[in-house]
């Protein structure tokens, strides 16, 4: 029989997100009139063609100062963009995760220096591919993939995705991408996969969280699903944060348009309204923008909200810091210039170099479909942007940096 948690996390769920609380943009130190030139921005982005319709929202000093959805929900009918549809979010899946693992290492049941094979056996015996006069030689690791390794995605696992080598193919045939999988096979076809290099080596982004998510499963007994309404969804009301919806929020899903508007490439998302097998904790959750605003919260008050302790503010520390020193190469289109990478975040380490604005110290992540979110401690701010356009994706969180901090004053 299923469980009140696991069938609420099968589902989105009906109810309603509490708002934040809301203010005046410049009693929270914003101006009203960059403010609307952001909007306006995204307004002549969407008149261009290059999105059906976006959402942004801007919070600062524990208030939301920006709320705003714009063009339409869907490519194909005239419903407009509204605050409260649905999106898919992929992989700002992966922060939530890595809150719920660090949950665990709270409790003491886990430890990131855990090795992944006490978790996941099959583990103890993959290799490390090794490209040699276009062959690939298997060779043993040198030591084994840790719990912080998977957090910051130093593993040697890979994406099918990113790059195209052998190894990405191996994981292309063996269709790791299936949602019909149960998380439990996806790790066991991972593990049967060689390692793109040796574990604590480099920063390759890739199903490390996936992985994550099955962990969390093997440690505390629960589905996903489960294990994120009970630590992390429901103590934050995040009410409309699942890895599906029902057939009663048809109306409310943000669609991407069929062909990519500068590529002419199909554009294929995965259906919110089918039930996956697998729970993907690397970018299987839909969500709205004020749920992830709450998380987002949250995150910016040092783990608390609403007087729910989420996570430890040492623990959320830890997390938000470079995790990456200077003998792991992160030369990777994924991270911008001037940052490293902490415990499920991208995180500002230098005040230039980026194409941006932004603080040191500030840490963020987005999902491949075209939300983002980021976190400015110094500022005391957050910003969360919902789209549904794979292509477009850098330009518009780029885009949506540089307007957010021109209102800073």
């Amino acid at each position: 029989m299923t469980s009140p948690a696991t069938a609420h996390t099968a589902t989105l769920a009906a109810s309603s997100t509490p708002p934040l609380p809301r203010g005046k943009p410049e009693a929270l130190g914003l101006s009203t009139p960059r403010l609307a030139a952001m909007s306006d921005a995204f307004k002549r982005e969407i008149d261009k063609g290059n999105i059906p319709g976006v959402t942004v929202l801007v919070a600062r000093r524990g208030e939301v100062a920006w709320f705003e959805a714009l063009g339409r929900q869907s490519p194909v009918g005239a419903a407009p963009m509204t605050k409260d549809s649905i999106f898919r979010i992929f992989s700002m899946t992966k922060p939530i995760v890595s809150i719920a693992v660090m949950q665990l290492v709270e409790d003491g049941a886990l430890l990131l220096d855990d090795a992944l094979a006490t978790f996941i056996p099959e583990f103890a015996t993959q290799k490390v591919g090794v490209e040699r006069d276009g062959r690939l030689d298997l060779v043993t690791p040198t030591r084994a993939i840790t719990i912080q390794d998977l957090l910051r995605h130093t593993s040697g696992i890979g994406y099918e995705h990113i790059g195209a080598g052998p190894i990405q193919k191996m994981y292309l045939e063996a269709k790791l991408g299936s949602r019909k999988i149960s998380n439990a096979e996806h790790a066991r076809l991972v593990a049967g996969v060689p390692l793109l290099c040796q574990p604590g080596a480099a920063f390759n982004y890739s199903r490390s969280t996936d992985i994550l998510g099955r962990v969390l499963e093997v440690v505390t007994g629960q589905t996903l699903g489960a294990v994120l309404h009970e630590r992390v969804l429901a103590p934050l009301q995040m009410n409309e944060t699942a890895f599906h919806t029902g057939p009663e929020n048809a109306s409310r899903l943000a669609e991407p348009f069929a062909k990519d508007p500068w590529s002419g490439e199909p554009v294929k998302l995965f259906d919110m309204l089918e039930r996956p097998t697998m729970q993907s904790g690397g970018g299987g959750l839909t969500s709205t923008t004020m749920d992830y605003a709450r998380f987002c919260q949250m995150l910016l008050n040092g783990g608390t909200l609403d007087g729910s302790r989420i996570i430890g503010r040492k623990t959320l520390q830890l997390m938000a810091s470079n995790h990456l020193g200077a003998h792991v190469p992160a030369d990777s289109y994924i991270l911008p210039p001037g940052h490293g990478f902490g415990l499920g975040f991208a995180v500002r380490t230098h005040q230039g170099l980026a194409p941006f604005a932004g603080s040191v110290g500030q840490f963020f992540w987005s999902g491949i479909a075209g939300t983002f979110f980021w976190i400015d401690p110094t500022e005391d701010l957050f910003a969360v942007f919902m789209s549904q356009g794979p292509g477009q994706r850098e330009h518009f969180r780029n885009l949506a940096r540089s307007l957010v901090y021109a209102a800073v004053e």
